[in-house]
């Protein structure tokens, strides 16, 4: 099989992305009927962690071990990488002990140059730029609840982080419109991104503008890892921002609510629209778990038949 890795959205077409849906759809279901599958017995994936993490840990470890392999937690603070190791060094080493590498860090060259590396698949489990895991599992979780995610319009209010770059990447893959509002200053770049054109995003300077008619509202955190020492700053910048009761009445009546989490009511989002009827936001973490074992099934096994 020829090595592939999932470093950011766009690394995969629509046609792989439906596939892996597919896939995700009848994992899900073999894991809610208590049915045993194990595609990927005596296969083992190295999860580096340089940030900080719940869901992604647990989603990987745990999902790797339904699929019959085995995980292993590496963390810099507590490997050679924290004291100096060459990135290209740690892949050449690492790569040729596991069977796949997820690793989530700070800046997303860092994990291009593990990929160059790399005998194996890697996994961004995130990076500043990117949050590629994430987004797979958010789109997963439309579908389930509203069917086809193409031609619909998705409200992006806050920062334009790894999360808000990562929608706008899948907007061109799945055809879909972003309404992005950020701050002054926190504007996205879409040269950065690798965006082909303005065709499936808007901007808007007003958030409540940016929801009318939105299919689903998505936030994130004011404040990113690694961006701790602006904390204060970002308060003050994002104060109107927060996605409240009267923000989501402007949606259509049946759109959703998402956050990656950890969420901070009150901030970034209101206690009555995070655990509101409209918030889908546990179900978009557990997906998290479903969608990443059909990503590692497929890195190492391919395309597989239906029922396999």
């Amino acid at each position: 099989m020829q090595l592939k890795h999932f470093l950011q959205f766009n690394d995969f077409c629509r046609e792989e992305y439906e596939y892996l849906f597919e896939r995700t759809r009848w994992i899900k279901q073999e894991f809610k009927q208590y049915r045993q599958y194990w595609p990927l017995s005596d296969r083992t994936l190295a999860m580096i962690f340089d940030k900080n993490s719940t869901r992604t840990r647990l989603s990987f470890e745990a999902g790797m071990h339904q699929l019959g392999g085995a995980a292993i937690y590496l963390s810099t603070r507590d490997t050679q990488l924290g004291r100096g190791e060459p990135v290209e060094d740690a892949a050449r080493v690492i790569s040729r002990m596991v069977d796949l590498i997820m690793i989530r860090t700070y800046e997303h060259d860092i994990i291009k140059r593990f990929a160059e590396n790399s005998r194996v698949p890697i996994i961004n489990g995130l990076t500043d730029e990117y949050h590629p895991c994430q987004i797979m599992s958010d789109i997963f979780t439309y579908i389930e609840y509203r069917g086809s995610i193409e031609g619909k319009t998705i409200a992006w209010i806050g920062d334009s982080n790894n999360m808000c770059n990562t929608w706008l990447q899948a907007a061109e893959i799945f055809n879909f419109k972003v309404h992005v509002s950020t701050p002054p200053g926190y504007d996205i770049n879409p040269e950065k991104i690798g965006l082909s054109s303005a065709t499936h995003y808007e901007r808007f300077a007003n958030p409540h503008k940016a929801v009318i008619g939105a299919d689903l509202v998505t936030t994130d955190v004011w404040t990113s890892m690694g961006f701790e020492s602006e904390a204060e700053q970002r308060k003050n910048d994002f104060a109107e921002f927060c996605v409240d009761e009267e923000m989501m009445s402007l949606a259509k009546n049946n759109a959703l609510f998402m956050h990656c989490l950890p969420a901070h009511r009150g901030e970034e989002v209101s206690a009555e629209v995070l655990d509101g009827p409209q918030s889908v936001v546990w179900d978009e973490a557990e997906n998290r778990l479903h969608t990443q074992k059909a990503l590692m099934e497929y890195l190492l096994l391919g395309k597989l038949g239906a029922g396999s």
